[in-house]
């Protein structure tokens, strides 16, 4: 479901709206991106909150990151292949490996540092399910 804010990423920002035929062209032609993952902002309204940062957050780190909004029809395929559970989710890559994720709505402050820190990082692996914090405790 796209909303006015989501919609204003790419109109107002110049995000572009990665699908399958785009998402490795953008990934690979630039050397540091953030990957804004949505989903549905009725049942995640911290979406739209991350969708007002994230223009602000990038004008910071010039030239240093590009942004884009994944599109709905490959959220899920992505999802698995960096292993987030929560929503929304900023994904770092470099070079089209993975650096790292934002999850939720922080504040200007710890979204300045989690930016920076991961932008340091070497690319690794995307961490594991931790599947307590996924199915809760007692899971068989």
């Amino acid at each position: 479901m796209s909303t006015v804010l989501l919609e204003q990423l790419q109109t107002r920002h110049d995000l572009p709206l990665l699908d399958a035929d785009s998402y490795d062209l953008f990934v690979h032609g630039h050397r540091n991106v953030v990957l804004f993952f949505a989903n549905d902002p009725v049942m995640f309204p911290e979406s739209h909150d991350v969708a007002v940062i994230l223009p602000e957050l990038l004008k910071v780190f010039a030239g240093k990151l590009q942004g884009a909004v994944i599109a709905k029809s490959i959220e899920r395929e992505l999802q698995a292949r960096f292993r987030f559970t929560s929503w929304p989710s900023l994904v770092f890559l470099q070079g089209g490996e993975y650096l790292g994720v934002v999850t939720g709505i922080k504040d200007w402050a710890e979204y300045g540092q989690e930016f920076s820190r991961i932008l340091a990082a070497e690319p690794s692996q995307p961490p594991g399910f931790d599947l307590e914090k996924v199915c809760g405790a007692g899971h068989a």
